[in-house]
């Protein structure tokens, strides 16, 4: 079992306090037996890899459609006995019933066919294996995009590209709980828990860490010290000096995201950034 400790520490630079918890929830989730094979579908850089890697004994896959991304978490994760690939989800070259565990964290949004996506997930996972997704939810916070929310609100219409995309970046659709749990059950997957979570967020936060940040970092603009203690790769805790202002910033995010300790995750009826859910493959 991961201690709760040992989540902190691995997350303790994490400035998307929505990241940070599905993170943490999906750690939780997928603790097994060492020998699972656990696939991340659409893992991007190898984040969510290299964290199971620091506290897990997994033979652990990753792919993803964007070859730079499998690029850069090839450089860091091979070493380590991750194995990657570049391709397309919805077209997977490896067998049926492959792995014990798959991860389909923020990928559904950008398929043009979801239900595709889904059900390529469940041929190559194992009857009684599991199934961990997160979405953004339709019904998100005011303040995590308050540009896009007004939009929504007064026109109907939002931004998509851009600086100013916020939660909308890059997707083809949000999901109302009640959509992704009707694509689910739509697949033959069995629902063994839900959560909703981050109700309570720093204003404009999308738009500051991935509007601004991501791409300061990713340009490498940011002094040495600013893009160690931002880096995802860290997970020994936050790194540099307290005066660091990427670290004075994740002191204000995470003051505010304490606030979302006290929700229940079972709650149905409240705007939150994430939904989030544990299935199995039926036996």
């Amino acid at each position: 079992m991961i201690s709760d400790e040992q989540l902190a520490c691995l997350v303790a630079n994490e400035p998307d306090m929505a990241y940070k918890r599905r993170v943490k929830l999906f750690l939780h989730w997928l603790t097994s037996e060492p020998g699972d094979r656990v696939l991340d579908a659409a893992c991007g850089r190898g984040f969510v890899l290299n964290f199971l890697r620091e506290v897990s004994g997994y033979g652990l896959f990753g792919q993803d459609l964007e070859y730079d991304y499998v690029r850069q978490a090839y450089g860091q994760l091979a070493r380590r006995g991750v194995c990657l690939h570049n391709g397309n989800l919805c077209r997977l070259p490896l067998p049926d019933c492959a792995f014990d565990k798959v991860i389909l964290a923020e990928v559904l949004e950008h398929l043009d066919d979801d239900r595709a996506g889904l059900a390529e997930a469940v041929r190559v996972t194992r009857p009684g294996g599991m199934i961990v997704i997160s979405v953004p939810n339709a019904n998100y916070p005011f303040c995590w995009d308050p540009i896009n929310k007004t939009l929504e609100t007064l026109f109907g219409t939002h931004i998509a590209t851009g600086l100013l995309s916020g939660i909308w970046a890059l997707h083809v659709r949000l999901y109302t709980l009640d959509e992704i749990v009707a694509l689910v059950e739509e697949t033959g997957l069995q629902i063994e828990e839900t959560r909703l979570l981050v109700h309570y967020c720093f204003p404009f936060i999308h738009n500051l860490v991935y509007g601004l940040g991501k791409p300061l970092l990713e340009s490498k603009m940011l002094p040495a010290q600013m893009a160690g203690a931002a880096s995802r790769y860290c997970v020994d805790g936050q790194p540099g000096s307290p005066l660091n202002p990427v670290n004075v910033g994740l002191r204000l995010f995470n003051w505010v995201d304490r606030l979302n300790d006290r929700l229940d995750g079972d709650a149905r009826d409240i705007s939150a950034m994430n939904i989030c859910l544990k299935v199995r493959v039926p036996s």
